[in-house]
């Protein structure tokens, strides 16, 4: 029997994982202070300071979220054709550092675009190869564990970014209601740091062995295509994702929905703060909930709380109810995210983890940006309500799809 990696060394776990585990979570919460400071603000940055309209928004919101859907799946696939996941991670996560300090320069939204479609280039690069590097590393009981520590750390760093973020907004322009060009610059600056802290934790601490030539998939009787690779039960799960995420636009609406009902820009980045610490706190416990109880019903259980969070932000006038809607939102990705992941390898066998990651990444980028258009379009053309009813309705949808189209 072979021995797997996430059994070869005990001694070397962290929170009782394979060290790979931790470190790749301590990557991604590095990444995420750095991302948090510099991009989740953009949708502010091109109303306030450049005046690009909603629909602008929205292109570039889908756009850049889709800009890495090709290269999601290329990475994946030929991470499992080499057998090496670390190389194709490192660059990803390069390409990302190199692109954000050019936000400090950007004058129009042309050049916002531009520069958001590098970063995301990098993370089309890394994000299928991190994802199979963690399920390469934790044991199948405990991959929703390993997935939601990986998730919970990631989700700290958002949380820590915006702390920071909201600090440097209170100093430079206090409790304004719109996002200064001097305040952004400061936040570029200051969030490059932790991007470069990221990358050399990625060089130097963590590990992957090389897989043997059957593990790749090279030679293999089964690599004659995807419909020969793939259960269908993960093709299925795909095609519920897109109908999901058709009405799951860009996090750029709830930013501007707050804006909307008059929130101050320092207060819309404590919300955001709040919501990454919900989003935090329960990843982690749900992930290990993934592991005894089943995946499926933990993925239908945040949907739903999706669908409730989309229609409070559809309805609400009150900013108290804002703030609480901002904390549910964050406990609908809490639940989800690593959870859905974890499934994604339980579909599909090892050999075949980074095409899978690959093509559920690429489907969810795909189908980003006609969502984030339609809602553009909705905000304009019926209301600022318009495009959360949109979403609830799809995932009303796509939690009866995924009850009845996919088994465990």
């Amino acid at each position: 029997m072979k021995k797997s990696l996430y059994s070869k060394n005990k001694r070397s776990k962290i929170f009782g994982l394979n060290r790979n585990v931790f470190f790749l979570g301590l990557v991604s919460l590095l990444t995420d202070i750095s991302s948090e400071m510099i991009f989740t603000l953009v949708p502010l940055f091109l109303a306030n300071v450049l005046g690009a309209t909603t629909t602008i928004i929205g292109f570039i919101g889908g756009l850049s979220e889709s800009a890495d859907t090709v290269l999601r799946i290329i990475s994946g696939w030929f991470s499992d054709r080499i057998g090496r996941r670390k190389p194709l991670a490192l660059a990803g996560y390069g390409i990302s550092t190199i692109a954000k300090p050019f936000m400090y320069l950007a004058g129009s939204w042309g050049a916002v675009l531009a520069i958001r479609f590098g970063d995301r280039l990098g993370k089309g690069i890394r994000s299928s190869s991190r994802d199979a590097l963690i399920a390469d590393s934790v044991s199948d009981k405990e991959r929703g564990y390993g997935f939601g520590l990986h998730r919970a750390m990631d989700t700290i760093g958002a949380t820590l970014g915006l702390l920071i973020a909201a600090i440097i907004i209170y100093q430079v322009q206090g409790g304004g209601l719109e996002l200064g060009l001097e305040t952004y610059h400061w936040l570029v600056l200051v969030g490059t740091v932790p991007a470069v802290m990221a990358l050399l934790v990625l060089f130097f601490f963590v590990r992957e062995r090389k897989r043997k030539s059957s593990e790749t998939g090279k030679g293999s009787k089964e690599s004659g295509g995807l419909k020969n690779r793939l259960d269908a039960r993960f093709i299925m799960f795909l095609v519920v994702m897109a109908v999901f995420t058709l009405g799951n636009s860009s996090d750029f609406f709830v930013i501007l929905r707050a804006q909307n009902l008059e929130a101050p820009l320092f207060q819309i980045t404590l919300m955001l703060v709040l919501h990454n610490a919900a989003y935090a706190a329960v990843a982690w416990p749900f992930g290990r909930l993934s592991d005894r109880f089943g995946r499926r019903r933990i993925i239908i259980f945040g949907w739903a709380i999706y669908a409730i969070v989309y229609l409070g932000f559809a309805i609400t006038s009150s900013l108290w109810q804002v703030w609480l809607l901002f904390a549910a939102y964050g406990i609908y990705y809490g639940i989800v995210e690593g959870t859905a992941r974890a499934f994604v390898a339980d579909l599909v066998p090892a050999e075949k983890r980074g095409t899978a990651y690959g093509l559920y990444h690429g489907v969810i980028g795909l189908t980003l940006l006609p969502a984030s258009l339609i809602a553009g379009w909705l905000w304009e053309a019926v209301n600022p309500a318009a495009p959360f009813y949109f979403g609830a309705g799809l995932a009303f949808v796509a939690m009866l799809g995924l009850m009845a189209l996919v088994r465990e």
